[in-house]
């Protein structure tokens, strides 16, 4: 009940900045869980890309120390947040959203691992998980506002949502992570390019 006050609440709020507009949401899978991985350039993309998928929910890698005090910790539960260690990322890391997917959730996550405005060699969390969960990874990426000032500029944030990448499986176990974190990146890229 949180996270779709919350949501609907930052939907209403930030489109008095501008409304979003969403490309291809059809293609979101319907009825199983997934990865979904998008562009990170500013905080605003993850507000946006939770909004864009609701009612649906999605589910997101935080940082652990966001959990460390009793507000922060039931807020960012409530938000469907789940803490990861960065610095030593343990067994969970991969268990959690593991097991999300397998529960047909969505979850969120910025491969590039860092917000930047520039192309850079996507991380293989994504592709990790997706493999475990036996589940495609669907790309995204967002262009608008990145900070608050940008808000104020009435910049139009958009997204747009790619075809579901899946692990092939007529090839060796490493050779097809390789093969589907090319494909994301590629698909990634190439999103970007067409909304911008």
């Amino acid at each position: 009940m949180v996270y779709y006050i919350a949501g609907y609440a930052l939907k209403i709020f930030l489109s008095i900045f501008g409304f979003l507009k969403v490309y291809d949401k059809e293609k979101l899978p319907e009825d199983k869980g997934y990865v979904l991985a998008c562009t990170h350039t500013g905080w605003i993309d993850i507000l946006w890309l939770g909004v864009s998928v609701l009612p649906k929910q999605v589910h997101y890698m935080a940082k652990q120390e966001l959990f460390e005090t009793k507000f922060l910790n039931w807020l960012m539960v409530h938000l469907n947040a789940f803490p990861v260690d960065r610095d030593n990322p343990g067994p969970s890391s991969i268990k959690t959203p593991v097991r999300l997917i397998k529960d047909k959730n969505i979850v969120g996550i910025f491969p590039s691992g860092t917000r930047t405005t520039e192309d850079v060699p996507l991380k293989r969390g994504a592709v990790t998980i997706a493999s475990h969960a036996k589940a495609p990874i669907v790309p995204a990426a967002y262009v608008g506002p990145n900070t608050f000032k940008e808000l104020l500029s009435w910049q139009r944030p958009k997204i747009i949502f790619g075809d579901p990448i899946y692990l092939q499986k007529d090839l060796p176990k490493r050779e097809a992570l390789d093969v589907m974190a090319d494909e994301l990146n590629e698909a990634m890229h190439q999103l970007k390019q067409r909304i911008k």
